[in-house]
């Protein structure tokens, strides 16, 4: 179903949605839990979805609530097969997990998730003493444990989320653990799951993100805890702002260790008028310039800061993302099909995107390539164009942001073709 976003002067004040990526982390550390935990602001986005059915699935009495979600752990699998949706970190953290059981799970998952290489998974938990099995590094993945602990190597190039499920997994195995981490990415999301996990009484020695020492035989202890603000689902809307209006987001907190708080540094040194308070941003259009930003530890940022870029005449130059090949989709090459739909011009290599920014951009059908952040940076670009942007199908927003859509309205944009029952 095609839709048309028309976007002139953003204004107001619009709240970010719960973090997916802190979301998940937390059900995973709830479900280790001999006892209860209660997760307030929860995230009903369908990767956390498919997060709770998972945990459920491995043993977890979950209580779901409009505010809050109360979870009753234990590690007693139910259930053979463990559907991850198209949740990449899902997948990565509860393979790992599952591998603790002793029971032969399998982890199979939908979409684009499918198509996502996860070779990277098979040789550590090997190492670590379980079984198992892919389809040529695709899914679906068979394990069986338990892991028991021991010194393991891990490929961090492509993404840290396969470290953070077994930082996850291995306090809880008989001996104690080191992983030696080759080519750490994401580092800011790596202090994210550390930080977690000490609020669960796990303690996890970070070697300077080349080696983590893990003591075996720990025990989870039940947390409340509030999910804060995505600061990732938020810089779609602090773009807007910055293109053309006002615009404060709430429910963000400034010293998050999400890595995707970068798009501020990045906001001001193209230009814009960013203001910080405590758990909000105000952001406020400004003269625009080209921009460098280093997207290692953020290649989430690629999408939305391709919008400012395409606003800022001249060059800007993304380097580190090599990653956006594995992503919900190609991200890179999709970014260069929709822009040049637009009039902006642009340039992929390997490791580094240019953009040649025009300032205004023209009225085209682009497509989403069932990808939300595409869907939602197709959505920013409308502040752009004065006929609007049009994006073939944006129900894949509903993978980390199913408010998007209401945001976008409530901050003076407009959504046409949109049917809320579809």
């Amino acid at each position: 179903m095609s839709v048309t976003f028309m976007s002139g002067m953003v204004s107001g004040r619009i709240d970010a949605p719960p973090s997916k990526s802190y979301m998940q982390r937390a059900i995973v550390a709830s479900l280790l839990c001999e006892g209860q935990s209660v997760i307030l602001n929860p995230s009903w986005c369908d990767d956390s979805v498919a997060a709770l059915a998972i945990a459920e699935s491995l043993g977890a009495r979950v209580a779901r609530e409009s505010d809050r979600i109360v979870i009753e752990g234990g590690l007693k699998p139910s259930a053979t097969t463990l559907n991850c949706g198209e949740s990449g970190l899902a997948l990565r953290m509860f393979s790992a997990v599952a591998a603790m059981t002793g029971k032969s799970l399998i982890l199979t998952g939908e979409g684009s998730l499918r198509k996502r290489p996860v070779s990277m998974i098979e040789k550590p938990l090997a190492t670590l003493g379980a079984s198992v099995t892919t389809r040529e590094g695709f899914l679906p993945i068979m394990v069986e444990g338990p892991l028991r602990g021991g010194v393991v190597e891990v490929d961090g190039s492509v993404s840290s989320q396969f470290l953070t499920g077994l930082l996850f997994a291995l306090p809880l195995a008989e001996s104690d653990s080191t992983i030696k981490l080759l080519n750490a990415s994401s580092k800011p999301y790596i202090d994210m799951t550390i930080s977690l996990l000490a609020g669960f009484g796990i303690v996890i020695e970070n070697k300077d993100y080349k080696e983590f020492f893990i003591k075996g035989k720990q025990t989870y202890r039940p947390q409340t805890l509030k999910v804060e603000g995505d600061w990732s689902g938020a810089s779609f809307f602090l773009v807007m702002a910055a293109l053309s209006g006002e615009l404060t987001v709430g429910n963000l907190r400034c010293d998050s260790l999400q890595a995707d708080r970068r798009i501020l540094d990045v906001l001001r040194q193209a230009g814009a008028d960013v203001k910080e308070g405590e758990y909000e941003v105000t952001v406020r259009k400004a003269a625009l310039k080209p921009f460098m930003a280093d997207l290692s530890d953020c290649p989430d940022l690629a999408p939305p800061l391709a919008i400012l870029a395409a606003a800022c005449r001249g060059k800007s130059i993304f380097t580190g993302t090599d990653r956006l090949v594995v992503k919900e989709s190609s991200r890179g090459d999709n970014i260069k099909t929709n822009l040049e739909k637009l009039g902006a011009a642009v340039r992929v290599e390997s490791g580094s995107i240019e953009i040649e920014g025009i300032g205004r951009l023209w009225h085209a059908a682009t497509r989403s390539f069932n990808d939300h952040r595409m869907a939602m940076a197709m959505a920013a670009a409308s502040v752009l164009s004065e006929e609007g942007i049009t994006v073939d199908d944006i129900k894949c927003i509903n993978k980390s942001y199913p408010g998007f859509t209401d945001d976008f309205v409530a901050a003076g944009g407009e959504v046409r073709g949109f049917q809320i029952s579809d």
